[in-house]
């Protein structure tokens, strides 16, 4: 997956829009990161999950999904490995990541 693969996919998410934070693109669902490029450098990406989703997608796929060191790790923020990442693995991660941020009556319109 290439960086644009990764954007494109997540721009697919209802309300999401990009933008840009410290010096990285991030992804956005009213007006609150969920999903970044760029950071550690240009061949990652990063989620924010909870730390229980965390473990589960590092778990499941440790080759694409590594805790980012230190607090926001422990968090549950997730980079991704963009050349391993494929959209059969990324896009349950991004959804659950846009979940976590999305407002609850944006989740409640989706679900009706």
């Amino acid at each position: 997956m290439t960086a644009d693969q990764f954007r494109r996919l997540t721009l697919t998410l209802p309300e999401t829009c990009a933008g840009a934070h410290q010096g990285h693109e991030d992804l956005r669902v009213a007006g609150k990161i969920f999903a970044t490029l760029g950071y550690p450098d240009a061949h990652w990406g990063m989620v924010k999950l909870t730390p229980k989703q965390q473990t589960y997608f590092v778990a499941l796929n440790a080759d694409v999904f590594v805790p980012v060191k230190g607090a926001w790790g422990r968090k549950g923020s997730t980079n991704v490995l963009l050349k391993k990442a494929t959209k059969a693995t990324l896009l349950p991660a991004l959804v659950a990541a846009w979940a976590n941020r999305a407002p609850k009556k944006l989740l409640e319109a989706l679900d009706a």
